[in-house]
């Protein structure tokens, strides 16, 4: 009656192992099920699963005349069949752990919470350049670990709050997704732009320079206060702009700081061949300076209504509100042909919830605290460029590409 083994063989890594071992699981009459090999630090792990009618620990030769590797052979039990059955079950998750540095008591606390919800972790690997995580980096988004996990997790609420929690503790960004198919196979990446994109809010920047700063301010911190919804707000903000000189919107436009990590985010996002697009609720006039300089595929945002060389302070419809960027994204997926997992949106205010929901990976970025709490995920340390973490590249392998052709 035939037997299964776990052949397991470590030691420092070197050519040739893997052969050496396949040749002995020959001459042992062996059937090969299933091999896993992971090279960390130098040192390898070869792990293979067999099944012989023989006793396989008697028929291998000693590790080290064949491996040049520690080897034993442990005998598989109907139990741990079970188990593993039972495990290639269970749902994967990814978790991405980002910051500027990152240090071994936040591994610690990472690996006490996904053990307090019962997953169980496969694997953990680094996706930033520096082997150093505990050093202030500069060359790319910041240090980077992804852990796979898997299992079900026994309570998501407490979950998402102790993970936001985490994160606000360390200064660190802790991101869970499902570890699905669609991760690796997004292709539209929607952005909000002021705040998300750039670092100002337009709108704020036009009344500064009209000197109706106040009178505008009054009005946000009404829709804050629930008073008005965005499309009032919006009206009310937008009449306190008329006979702003148009002259002023090009000052503005060149003067606009872009947020960190963008340009490195959609130099790579070409490269890749993602679409992208703005819904935005402010204006199309800066969306496409933006368009021009960064080359988003699409942009979708309101109206600056100029006349005589005059901003009129009258809304041209239809108004970009949050229901309406939710529709854009699904009449994209829709006109492309695309499933809605293959769909990625960030966002920072209440206006980007519904879009950062419909889409496949929702993503909070530096955004306001009752964001946070309800999207999917949240980026609050490190830059736009972190979103090349979470869709699953390293490093290493964005090295291959060149940005500049």
């Amino acid at each position: 009656m035939s037997q299964r083994f776990v052949v397991r063989a470590t030691g420092p890594a070197r050519p040739g192992q893997t052969a050496a071992l396949g040749t002995a699981l020959v001459s042992a009459n062996c059937r090969l099920l299933d091999l896993s090999q992971h090279v960390a630090f130098g040192e390898v792990a070869l792990e293979a699963l067999v099944e012989t009618p023989d006793d396989l620990g008697a028929l291998l030769p000693t590790a080290g005349d064949v491996f040049g590797l520690d080897c034993r052979v442990e005998k598989v039990s109907a139990e741990s069949e079970a188990l593993w059955a039972d495990v290639a079950k269970d749902s994967r998750w990814i978790l991405t752990l980002m910051a500027p540095s990152l240090s071994a008591e936040v591994m610690a606390e990472v690996g006490a919470l996904t053990a307090e919800q019962g997953l169980t972790i496969q694997q953990v690997k680094r996706l930033s350049a520096e082997s150093q995580l505990d050093a202030a980096l500069s060359a790319d988004a910041g240090a980077c670990l992804e852990w796979q996990l898997s299992g079900a997790v026994r309570d998501s609420t407490s979950l998402r709050e102790k993970i936001l929690a985490l994160s606000e503790r360390f200064d660190v960004d802790v991101a869970l997704q499902p570890g699905n198919l669609w991760r690796q196979h997004r292709r539209l990446i929607c952005f909000d732009m002021d705040s998300t994109l750039i670092q100002a809010e337009v709108i704020d920047e036009l009344a500064r320079r009209h000197g109706v700063y106040d009178d505008v301010a009054v009005v946000t911190e009404r829709a804050m206060r629930g008073e008005l919804d965005f499309q009032q707000s919006f009206r009310e903000r937008m009449s306190k702009l008329e006979g702003l000189d148009e002259s002023v919107l090009a000052e503005i436009a060149e003067s606009l700081p872009l947020m960190p990590g963008l340009e490195r985010l959609m130099g790579y996002l070409k490269r890749l061949g993602y679409r992208t697009a703005i819904l935005s609720g402010g204006f199309t006039y800066f969306a496409r300076y933006l368009q021009e300089r960064l080359g988003f595929d699409e942009i979708h945002a309101n109206e600056l209504v100029i006349r005589d060389g005059k901003v009129t302070g009258e809304v041209q419809e239809p108004i970009i509100d949050a229901e309406r960027k939710a529709m854009i994204l699904k009449q994209i997926v829709e006109r492309e042909g695309w499933h809605p997992d293959q769909t990625v949106a960030v966002g920072d205010g209440a206006n980007d919830l519904k879009m950062l929901a419909v889409a496949g990976m929702g993503v909070a970025f530096h955004a306001k605290p009752l964001v946070r709490r309800q999207a999917e995920l949240s980026v609050s340390i490190i830059g736009l460029d972190g979103l090349l973490y979470l869709l699953g590249y390293s490093v290493s392998d964005l090295a291959t590409l060149s940005v500049d052709s």
